[in-house]
């Protein structure tokens, strides 16, 4: 099942806690000796592979009260435990843990962090 949003900008999404957005690489329809595959058998590989577009902020921390210094400004800032992935990464993700959205046309998983099995960082790729 998929979703389908209707907004112009992707820049407007807002990816929160340890999700994760990803564009996931076009799977190849052929196998290795040339036998075209049917849709439905991509669909059933557990592991799937995709380009990450945006990261959530992470694992939310409590603010940590300080009654003994009453001086100390008492923010209620939520910190968060950053995650691993950054923009432009490739990550190899569990497929059963993530969820479809179509956003014009194109096809994108929103999956938690703990889905994520690897990362692939080239540095030099976008330069």
């Amino acid at each position: 099942m998929t979703l389908q949003i209707d907004e112009k900008d992707l820049s407007k999404f807002i990816v929160v806690g340890d999700r994760v957005l990803i564009k996931p690489k076009n799977q190849l329809d052929r196998t290795k000796s040339g036998l075209f595959l049917p849709p439905g058998v991509q669909e059933k590989e557990k592991i799937h592979s995709g380009y990450v577009l945006k990261v959530g902020p992470g694992y939310p921390i409590p603010a940590i009260q300080d009654t003994d210094e009453p001086w100390k400004d008492r923010g209620d800032d939520v910190k968060y435990v950053p995650l691993q992935p950054r923009e432009g990464d490739e990550a190899i993700y569990l497929q059963k843990s993530g969820y479809e959205i179509e956003f014009n046309n194109e096809r994108y998983v929103i999956i938690p962090h703990s889905a994520i099995l690897m990362l692939i960082r080239d540095e030099d790729l976008f330069k």
